[in-house]
């Protein structure tokens, strides 16, 4: 490890114990420094950039209620992700679920699609796009795996599936994309 990142961790585990402490300045910094990735997290699980926003805060509320029994026997970022795949698969068994398919035009505008019509041949592809439109659980498999680098045991703990699902749902969301993309690259 680096000294950088050495220091980095050093850091963290003081703001994270001054955070146990009740410090909401130490939590502040904690949350500057994780609040993005969370919510790219929920965004690629969620689809939908208002549900990402209101889980990324849900995420936060719950560590600061829970942060006391964060024993540290992994990071914080892991334990803040693991609040964040918890949070979205909670989300995604309610009744509002996963219904629509969140994407943004070239101006940044939010446009809505239904999953079934991402595909459309008329519609512009990439590969943010292609990942929104996998199946739930491959998806949250290759965002978990294949965009943040967790590896199958830690991708299943998260997603509370068996290891050799994981890696089943890993090779359907590649062998999917493969496909799309193929089909895009002809079109």
């Amino acid at each position: 490890m680096s000294q950088a990142a050495r220091e980095t961790t050093a850091d963290e585990a003081g703001l994270v114990a001054r955070a146990r402490n009740g410090d909401t300045a130490a939590f502040e910094g904690l949350y500057r420094a994780h609040a993005g990735r969370v919510y790219g997290l929920c965004l690629r699980m969620m689809r939908r950039r208002d549900v990402a926003e209101d889980l990324t805060q849900e995420v936060f509320v719950s560590a600061w209620r829970s942060l006391p029994g964060f024993e540290g026997r992994s990071g914080f970022g892991t334990w803040l992700h693991r609040i964040a795949v918890n949070a979205a698969l909670a989300r995604d068994r309610s009744p509002r679920g996963r219904d629509e398919v969140s994407l943004t035009d070239e101006e940044g505008e939010q446009m809505e699609i239904g999953a079934e019509e991402a595909m459309d041949a008329a519609t512009p592809i990439d590969l943010e796009r292609a990942i929104a439109t996998l199946p739930p659980g491959a998806r949250d498999v290759m965002v978990l795996y294949g965009i943040y680098g967790y590896s199958h045991e830690e991708a299943a703990e998260m997603l509370g599936v068996a290891v050799g699902t994981c890696k089943a749902q890993l090779h359907r969301a590649r062998h999917l994309l493969r496909e799309r993309m193929q089909v895009e690259g002809h079109a």
